[in-house]
């Protein structure tokens, strides 16, 4: 039986392949405040500019492709049981050919009800005002915006648990829930973690491989950690 190889991806592994994070400058992402398009209020105040901005973001996916962390973390999967976390909303890690892959903030080429969340649509092109579910409500970006719940939480928390092997690749740690599943860790479990800047993590009592490289670096590295385990 293959090991279960978890690993929580950030904007950092995405970032390589030409997808923009808000924190590359000053809180804004594409030159907007967050609280603009990734915010209730947003949309409560401006519906029109929060489409425009999916919009483009979904435009921008089909312009670029999985780098090399993408492509070997789906490698990985020739030999471990690999079940990728991610907080990124686009489908990079789906597209290297990943399998198992949740994604914890939503996905760019998915839309929702706004009055049942639970009405998940695929969309790849633009979305309107207008465009409805079938019952008449407007349907929204499939984002979980700041200060929404995240949905898909508890099961993030059942993989982690059941990890023999923990990798966290392009994340700062910063963003919570999701920078709190390493807690869920069995204190056995040995944890990687990839990252140009990596921070200290407090209060973690597993071994912590540091590899304080890029991501597409970084993957390669840990497949040779993973083989001489």
């Amino acid at each position: 039986m293959k090991k279960k190889l978890v690993v929580l991806t950030g904007a950092g592994i995405s970032a390589e392949s030409g997808i923009k994070t808000f924190r590359d400058s000053n809180g804004l992402w594409e030159g907007h405040d967050v609280m603009e398009v990734a915010t209730p209020e947003g949309w409560r105040k401006n519906q029109e500019l929060v489409l425009d901005f999916y919009n483009k973001r979904r435009q921008q996916l089909k312009e670029v492709q999985p780098n090399l962390g993408h492509q070997f973390l789906a490698e990985l999967e020739n030999d471990f049981d690999v079940h990728i976390i991610t907080q990124n909303v686009d489908d990079l890690h789906e597209r290297a050919g990943s399998t198992k892959v949740l994604h914890l903030h939503g996905e760019l080429l998915k839309v929702s009800s706004i009055q049942n969340r639970n009405v998940i649509l695929d969309w790849k092109e633009d979305l309107f005002t207008g465009d409805l579910d079938e019952n008449g409500h407007q349907l929204r970006p499939h984002i979980v915006w700041f200060g929404e719940d995240v949905p898909a939480l508890e099961e993030a928390i059942e993989i982690t648990e059941s990890a023999d092997y923990f990798a966290v690749i392009g994340t700062s740690l910063q963003v919570y829930p999701a920078a709190g599943l390493i807690a869920y860790t069995d204190h056995k479990t040995p944890v990687f973690y990839i990252d140009p800047k990596p921070i200290a993590i407090p209060n973690l009592r597993n071994k912590v491989v540091i590899i304080s490289k890029i991501a597409s670096e970084g993957v390669a590295d840990l497949r040779e950690h993973l083989k001489s385990i």
